[in-house]
Protein backbone atom coordinates (compact mmCIF):
# COMPACT_ATOMS: atom_id res chain seq x y z
CA UNK A 1 0.00 0.00 0.00
CA UNK A 2 2.95 2.48 1.01
CA UNK A 3 4.31 2.03 -2.47
CA UNK A 4 1.27 3.44 -4.28
CA UNK A 5 1.79 6.97 -2.12
CA UNK A 6 5.76 6.99 -2.35
CA UNK A 7 8.78 6.41 -4.69
CA UNK A 8 12.10 4.95 -3.30
CA UNK A 9 14.82 6.85 -5.58
CA UNK A 10 18.39 5.00 -5.41
CA UNK A 11 20.35 7.04 -2.95
CA UNK A 12 17.16 5.72 -0.10
CA UNK A 13 15.25 8.99 -0.21
CA UNK A 14 11.90 8.50 -0.31
CA UNK A 15 9.65 10.90 -2.45
CA UNK A 16 5.85 11.22 -1.95
CA UNK A 17 4.94 10.76 -5.92
CA UNK A 18 2.19 13.22 -6.63
CA UNK A 19 0.16 13.78 -9.68
CA UNK A 20 -1.61 17.10 -11.03
CA UNK A 21 -4.82 17.63 -12.57
CA UNK A 22 -5.65 19.62 -15.23
CA UNK A 23 -9.40 20.87 -14.16
CA UNK A 24 -10.48 22.88 -17.73
CA UNK A 25 -13.64 20.21 -18.13
CA UNK A 26 -15.44 21.65 -15.25
CA UNK A 27 -14.65 25.12 -16.43
CA UNK A 28 -16.18 24.37 -19.47
CA UNK A 29 -18.56 22.72 -18.65
CA UNK A 30 -19.36 25.18 -15.85
CA UNK A 31 -19.41 28.05 -18.35
CA UNK A 32 -20.87 26.21 -21.19
CA UNK A 33 -18.19 26.39 -23.57
CA UNK A 34 -16.79 23.71 -25.92
CA UNK A 35 -13.26 23.46 -27.34
CA UNK A 36 -13.34 25.26 -30.08
CA UNK A 37 -15.05 28.21 -28.37
CA UNK A 38 -11.61 28.55 -25.67
CA UNK A 39 -9.73 28.41 -28.77
CA UNK A 40 -11.17 30.83 -30.78
CA UNK A 41 -11.15 33.19 -27.18
CA UNK A 42 -7.76 32.47 -26.40
CA UNK A 43 -5.59 31.09 -29.30
CA UNK A 44 -5.06 27.67 -28.09
CA UNK A 45 -5.48 24.95 -30.60
CA UNK A 46 -8.42 23.04 -30.02
CA UNK A 47 -5.46 19.72 -29.79
CA UNK A 48 -3.47 21.30 -26.98
CA UNK A 49 -7.43 22.24 -24.97
CA UNK A 50 -8.34 18.58 -25.57
CA UNK A 51 -5.14 17.46 -24.41
CA UNK A 52 -5.18 19.49 -21.02
CA UNK A 53 -8.79 18.66 -20.88
CA UNK A 54 -8.28 14.52 -21.09
CA UNK A 55 -4.70 15.79 -18.24
CA UNK A 56 -2.82 14.10 -21.22
CA UNK A 57 -0.08 17.49 -21.06
CA UNK A 58 2.76 17.05 -19.98
CA UNK A 59 3.89 21.02 -19.66
CA UNK A 60 1.20 24.05 -19.93
CA UNK A 61 2.93 27.32 -20.85
CA UNK A 62 2.18 29.85 -18.47
CA UNK A 63 1.01 32.21 -21.19
CA UNK A 64 -1.63 28.82 -21.76
CA UNK A 65 -3.12 29.09 -18.12
CA UNK A 66 -3.26 33.27 -17.81
CA UNK A 67 -5.03 32.63 -21.14
CA UNK A 68 -7.56 30.27 -19.35
CA UNK A 69 -7.55 32.63 -15.83
CA UNK A 70 -8.22 35.64 -18.09
CA UNK A 71 -11.35 33.61 -20.13
CA UNK A 72 -13.02 32.64 -16.90
CA UNK A 73 -12.15 36.01 -14.75
CA UNK A 74 -10.08 33.24 -12.63
CA UNK A 75 -7.89 34.75 -9.82
CA UNK A 76 -6.51 31.48 -8.14
CA UNK A 77 -4.91 29.20 -10.21
CA UNK A 78 -5.56 26.73 -8.06
CA UNK A 79 -8.91 26.73 -9.96
CA UNK A 80 -7.35 25.56 -13.22
CA UNK A 81 -4.39 23.42 -11.91
CA UNK A 82 -3.70 21.38 -8.70
CA UNK A 83 -2.71 18.24 -6.88
CA UNK A 84 -5.47 15.60 -7.38
CA UNK A 85 -6.75 14.25 -4.06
Amino acid sequence: PINNFYNHCKEGVIYMVREIEIKLQQLLLDHKMTYQELSKITGLSTRAISDMVNNKQERILKEAIIKIADTFDIEDIREIIDFKK
